[in-house]
């Protein structure tokens, strides 16, 4: 089933992530210890790079995409990318002029 992620409510996107996402298996692979806990750099490196391994085959990767860049988080892996990777996305799809958008397409 492909569904357009704009079409979606962020409320909707939650359910299909929570339904169908790969990291409902081990969140806190994809989230990291809690606040109270601690992690390693090196650890916390390995951690992220199983996380976007997961990602890479997720069935709502594109629906986590979306609902990652309308909410815009400060930790965790979202459709393989740290929040700093997200905002990096942002700022270069601001960037765009509408004749680059029409190369595209």
């Amino acid at each position: 089933m492909s569904v357009d992620p704009s079409t979606l409510s962020l409320g909707d996107l939650v359910t299909e992530l929570a339904e169908r996402g790969e990291c409902r298996h081990d969140p806190d692979l994809h989230m990291g210890p809690d606040a109270f806990e601690s992690e390693p750099l090196a650890e916390r490196l390995a951690r992220q790079d199983v996380a976007r391994e997961v990602c890479e085959d997720c069935p709502v990767w594109d629906l986590c995409l979306d609902y990652a860049l309308r909410i815009r988080p400060t930790f965790g892996v979202w459709a393989g990318h740290l929040p700093r990777e997200l905002a990096a996305l942002q700022r270069e799809a601001r960037t765009l002029t509408a004749p680059d958008l029409e190369e595209v397409a």
